[in-house]
C-alpha cells in the first residue's frame, strides 16, 4: 500500500555510464530529494560509477553525502560568514563539517572568504562567477582576485537552461586568467568538448543531475496501488469538501500531498500554446475537473478533490472498467518534486 519507484536497475546505469562515457570529468550533482530516488541511492551509484567528486545543494546535506560517498563534496550554495555566525549562536554547532577535508566550499565575497578562512585556515574553495544566470556569485573581474586569496582549487559557474554558452564561459576563462578548473552546470557534452578545444589548458567540469539521473525515461515509473473502488451514482457526494460527482466509480489511490502527487512548479508559460495550456487548466481547476496524475484502465481520471497527504480520490468514469483492490496503477510525475515511499531497483 505505498506510492513506489519501479526502476530497471541495468539500463538506469546503463545510462549513468553512457552519460560519463560523453562527458569525461563529470561530477553527478546530488541534492533535494536525489532526484526522486532518494540521496542515499544515488551516493552509492557515484561511488559505482567511480566519480572523484559530488555536488550538493546545500550545507544541510554535507553530513550525508561525506557519510555516503567516499571522494569530494561540493556545495554549490554559497558559504555565508553571517549565516554560519547565526546558526553558530542559535545552535552552539554551526554548520555542519565546515572543516572537513574532503568538503570544498563555495566563495562569492571577500568577507565571506575572510570569514570561511577564520574557521578553518586549510578550507578548500571554489569562486562562483555571476553568470547570466544572475542568481548569485561575483563579478568576472573579481573572480581572479578571490581565487587567489583563497588558494581557490578552481571556478565554478551556473548557466541558464538551454545551449549556447560557450561564449559566456570563454569570457570568463579570459577574464580569470591563469590555468583554472572550472565547473559548470546546464552544459551540454558538445559544449564542454567545445570548451576543452578552445582552452586546451584548462580542465572543464561539467556539473549533471537531471541529464545523468533521468536521462532514460523509460527506465523507471511510479507506481500507485489501488486502496479502495466503489460505485457512485451520479450526485453522490464524497471527501472532506462533499462534493456531487458523475456517475462511474470513486478510486481511491496511495499517492497524495506529501508525496509530491499534483504539487506543481510554477510553468515558464514561455509560447502562446503554452499560455493557453496554463489559462485552460486553470478554468479547469476553478470548476473541479482537474485531471489527475494517474492511468487507470486507460485513462487519467479527474481528482475527485483535491489529493490528500496520503492518498488521492479519483472520479472513473462511468463505462470505464474500474480497477480491483490491490492493483498497481502507473503516476505521471516529476521525480524533482517526487518522494516515493519506496524506491525498488529491479
Amino acid at each position: 500500500m505505498a506510492l513506489t519507484l519501479h526502476v530497471d536497475g541495468a539500463r538506469w546505469r546503463a545510462a549513468q555510464d553512457a552519460a560519463i562515457a560523453a562527458n569525461p570529468g563529470l561530477v553527478p550533482v546530488v541534492k533535494g530529494n536525489g532526484y526522486g530516488f532518494g540521496r542515499e541511492v544515488l551516493y552509492a551509484e557515484a561511488n559505482r560509477l567511480r566519480v572523484t567528486m559530488i555536488a550538493v545543494g546545500t550545507y544541510a546535506e554535507v553530513p550525508g553525502a561525506l557519510a555516503g560517498f567516499s571522494g569530494d563534496v561540493l556545495v554549490m550554495e554559497p558559504f555565508r560568514a553571517a549565516i554560519h555566525a547565526a546558526t553558530q549562536a542559535a545552535t552552539q554547532a554551526g554548520l555542519p563539517s565546515v572543516d572537513d577535508g574532503r568538503l570544498v566550499h563555495t566563495i562569492t565575497t571577500r568577507v565571506d572568504l575572510d570569514g570561511l578562512l577564520a574557521a578553518n585556515p586549510a578550507a578548500r574553495t571554489v569562486v562562483e562567477g555571476l553568470t547570466s544566470m544572475g542568481r548569485f556569485g561575483a563579478p568576472a573581474a573579481r573572480v581572479g582576485d578571490l581565487v587567489a586569496a583563497g588558494r581557490g582549487e578552481g571556478v565554478t559557474l551556473h548557466l541558464p537552461l538551454g545551449s549556447g554558452h560557450v561564449d559566456e564561459i570563454s569570457r570568463f576563462v579570459e577574464a580569470v586568467g591563469g590555468i583554472r578548473p572550472f565547473f559548470v552546470s546546464h552544459t551540454t557534452a558538445d559544449e564542454v568538448a567545445a570548451l576543452r578545444r578552445r582552452f586546451p589548458e584548462h580542465r572543464f567540469a561539467a556539473r549533471v543531475g537531471t541529464d545523468l539521473w533521468l536521462a532514460d525515461r523509460a527506465a523507471y515509473e511510479m507506481r500507485s496501488h489501488v486502496l479502495d473502488v466503489r460505485p457512485l451514482a451520479k450526485g453522490d457526494r464524497v471527501g472532506y469538501r462533499q462534493r456531487p460527482q458523475a456517475a462511474g466509480h470513486l478510486v481511491v489511490v496511495s499517492g497524495g500531498t506529501s508525496h509530491g502527487v499534483a504539487m506543481e512548479s510554477p510553468a515558464s508559460a514561455a509560447t502562446a500554446r503554452s499560455r493557453a495550456v496554463a489559462v485552460a487548466e486553470g478554468m479547469l481547476e476553478a470548476v473541479h475537473r482537474v485531471r489527475s496524475p494517474f492511468t487507470v484502465s486507460g485513462t487519467m481520471p479527474r481528482f475527485a478533490e483535491p489529493p490528500h497527504m496520503q492518498c488521492s480520490l479519483l472520479a472513473l468514469p462511468e463505462g470505464v472498467a474500474p480497477p480491483s483492490v490491490g492493483d498497481t496503477v502507473p503516476v505521471r510525475m516529476r521525480l524533482t518534486t517526487a518522494y516515493p515511499d519506496a524506491v525498488v531497483i529491479e
